[in-house]
Formats: structure tokens, C-alpha cells, sequence
């Protein structure tokens, strides 16, 4: 696929849409070589192994936007491991939009586990068994992020949704640029049952793989973005998105910190009112 980048630059961010080549959108900054492009920059593929894990980022740093990727899951018995995909700006006080795949054992289902930070404050998890095999092929995760709320996506299927809620205290993402990341790693201390499934690296490498990247998003630059004339920037849920959103809620979501009483013993957060 031909790589397509087109700037419209004003001040101090630039529109930038583009998909294709990987090379062009993402450094491998960790892993010593576990992390590959393939295919002339069509296909990324993360690894782990006993030694280490691996991982990229993205080569902009984005505010506002559209970002899609497709992901296909360490297949088999994943138990430990996690595939992070996030955005995240630096900073003690940073902002982050977390999708995160929690591995298991053959058979079982995957974990989603979402999370947004703001000033960091973060849990706010959300978790989600997905209704398909994200191992068997490739499948889209997209992250909407606008002035008026944040929706995950899932095979452009909205999951989750967390609004702006400015006007009731509670700190929105608005004012840090954030570059996308992405990492394979070992969490066995925690990512399966809690800690009490182990890593069987016996089954190592373990590979995680990206294609068809596509961000129609403000970037980074020399100039303002002209993100206002862009769909996506006061894009909301339409009667039809937010049913399917809740449907999926209904039907798959396993955690929500919202109704997590225990966790939260002098009262949910003041965002959960507003769900």
C-alpha cells in the first residue's frame, strides 16, 4: 500500500492523515531486534521471549484525531503476556489512552482492559472480553479523541466512551500531544488470573503483529492544525452508536470501575454519574 501523508499546516501542529508505510510512522525503540518491519514497512511484528520483550512508537506526537490499527494477538497459550497499545504524552502529570491485551491460556478468552489518564489520574479501567479470536486474524482498534469525549473502538464498533466533563472538576485531555506506543512484554505477576497463571516459555516467541495504520489526526509541527474543519473533531456517538456501544457493554464488559463499590468506599468517581 502506498504510503499518503498530506499536511495542511497553520501555527503549531500540522493535519496529517496517512496510512501504509510503517517505517515512515513508527520507530522500534526497544527490544534488540525482537521488534521487526516486514514487507517493505506494511508489517510490524513485536516479540518476547524470556530475555525481553520489545516495542515502538510513533514519530509524531498527535493532539486530537482519529487512530487506527490493526492488531493480530499472540496466539496460543499467552498466559502473562501483554500486548500495550496506547497513546501517552511525559510528564509527572501526563495523559494516556490505554487499549491493553491481557494473555490466557489456550482456549480462553482474552482480556481488553482500557484505561484513560488524565493529569495522572488514571483508574478508570474498563474490561471486555472480545467476541471474536483477536489471534486468528487481524482485527481494527481505533481511538477517537476530540474536545467532547474519547470513544475506544473495536472493528469500528464503539466499547467505551469517556466525555469531557471539565464543567464538574474532573480534568479532561486537551492540552498534551501524545505519541502513540506499542509493546509486548511479561506481566505474569499480575496480567493472568491475578498472577496465578504463569508464563510458559516454553512457548516462546511470542508475536504480536500491526498493519494498516491510519491517523487522521493533528500532529506535532511548525504550525496550528485546522483540525475544526475536520469530521472527527466534533464527531459524536449517533442513537445508533451509542445503542451498540451499550449492547456491547451488556453483553461483554467484565470490570467496570464504576460500579466497583468496594474499590471506591466513599463514593464512584464523579465521571461515573455522568456514564
Amino acid at each position: 500500500m502506498a504510503c499518503l501523508v498530506l499536511f495542511a499546516v497553520f501555527g503549531s501542529l500540522a493535519l496529517a492523515a496517512s496510512a501504509g508505510d510503517l517505517n515512515k510512522d513508527f520507530e522500534i525503540t526497544w527490544g534488540d531486534g525482537r521488534a521487526k518491519m516486514l514487507n517493505n514497512g506494511e508489517l510490524l511484528t513485536l516479540s518476547l521471549d524470556k530475555a525481553s520483550g520489545s516495542g515502538f512508537e510513533s514519530r509524531n506526537e498527535f493532539m486530537y484525531g482519529q487512530i487506527d490499527m490493526q492488531l493480530k494477538l499472540v496466539a496460543g497459550n499467552s498466559a502473562g503476556t501483554v500486548t500495550a497499545y496506547y497513546l501517552s504524552s511525559k510528564g509527572s502529570d501526563w495523559d494516556e489512552i490505554d487499549f491493553e491485551f491481557l494473555g490466557n491460556l489456550s482456549g480462553d478468552p482474552y482480556i481488553l482492559h482500557t484505561n484513560v489518564f488524565s493529569q495522572g489520574k488514571g483508574n478508570r479501567e474498563q474490561q471486555f472480553h472480545l467476541w471474536f479470536d483477536p489471534t486468528a486474524d487481524f482485527h481494527t482498534y481505533s481511538i477517537l479523541w476530540n474536545p467532547k469525549h474519547i470513544v475506544f473502538s473495536v472493528d469500528g464498533t464503539p466499547i467505551r466512551k469517556f466525555k469531557n466533563l471539565e464543567s464538574m472538576g474532573i480534568p479532561y485531555l486537551k492540552d498534551q500531544p501524545m505519541r502513540i506506543h506499542s509493546s509486548l512484554w511479561n506481566a505474569d505477576d499480575w496480567a493472568t488470573r491475578g498472577g496465578l497463571v504463569k508464563t510458559d516459555w516454553s512457548k516462546a516467541p511470542f508475536t504480536a503483529s500491526y498493519r494498516n495504520f491510519k491517523a487522521n489526526a493533528c500532529v506535532k509541527a511548525s504550525s496550528s492544525c485546522a483540525a475544526k474543519s475536520q469530521p472527527w473533531f466534533n464527531q459524536e456517538l449517533d442513537s445508533r452508536g451509542e445503542k451498540r456501544m451499550k449492547t456491547i457493554q451488556k453483553k461483554f464488559m467484565i470490570y467496570n470501575y464504576c460500579k466497583d463499590t468496594k474499590r471506591f468506599p466513599q463514593g464512584i468517581p464523579k465521571e461515573c454519574s455522568m456514564a
